[in-house]
């Protein structure tokens, strides 16, 4: 079985800028430079047949390279406790647009649509459950008006996710050039 998901990454002055900002709050698992994605959509467990027909599906989606920014940070959180701390991509359309195809193309290879509200961003931190979150509310206020110029990211990549002691290691099995 494999554990995929669609996504984009943002070019390296990007990512320099979000991991100059990484520091600072007690209980964060600070994503490296080969984690900053922009997730598209996640798969979950696929097995080696349908991650081929995934790719194949993948292959065809024809879109504009969306051109965002990073606008702001938040959290997300399960049960009152906060797990993710991310960076705000916008404007959010072109990414939701892609993501509807990408949707379109998975249904293709047998993949039900994903029903969850899409917001795009770029996961900075993750917390364990038991983690303290002491320094965030801090954090926050700092980096409140987190901001970039404009960027392209202009390919589509599948990732194969490992779930390791230290977290998730990502590793990018098909990368396809997006062309509207």
């Amino acid at each position: 079985m494999h554990r995929l998901f669609v996504a984009l990454r943002p070019p390296p002055p990007i990512r320099a800028a979000l991991l100059s900002v990484m520091d600072g709050v007690a209980g964060a698992r600070w994503q490296d430079d080969e984690q900053l994605h922009v997730t598209v959509r996640f798969l979950g467990e696929v097995d080696r047949h349908q991650a081929d027909d995934v790719a194949a599906a993948l292959a065809a989606v024809r879109a504009t390279p969306p051109a965002v920014r990073i606008d702001g940070v938040g959290t997300f959180d399960t049960r009152g406790h906060v797990d993710t701390l991310w960076a705000r991509i916008t404007p959010a359309e072109p990414l939701a647009a892609l993501h509807r195809k990408v949707n379109q193309a998975l249904a293709r290879a047998g993949i039900a649509p994903d029903p969850r509200r899409y917001l795009p961003h770029v996961t900075l931190a993750r917390f364990g459950r038991r983690a303290s979150t002491e320094g965030l509310p801090q954090w926050i206020d700092r980096h409140a008006a987190l901001a970039t110029r404009q960027f392209t990211m202009d390919h589509v990549l599948l990732f194969e996710s490992r779930l390791d002691p230290e977290g998730a290691r990502y590793e990018a099995v098909a990368r396809w050039r997006l062309a509207g």
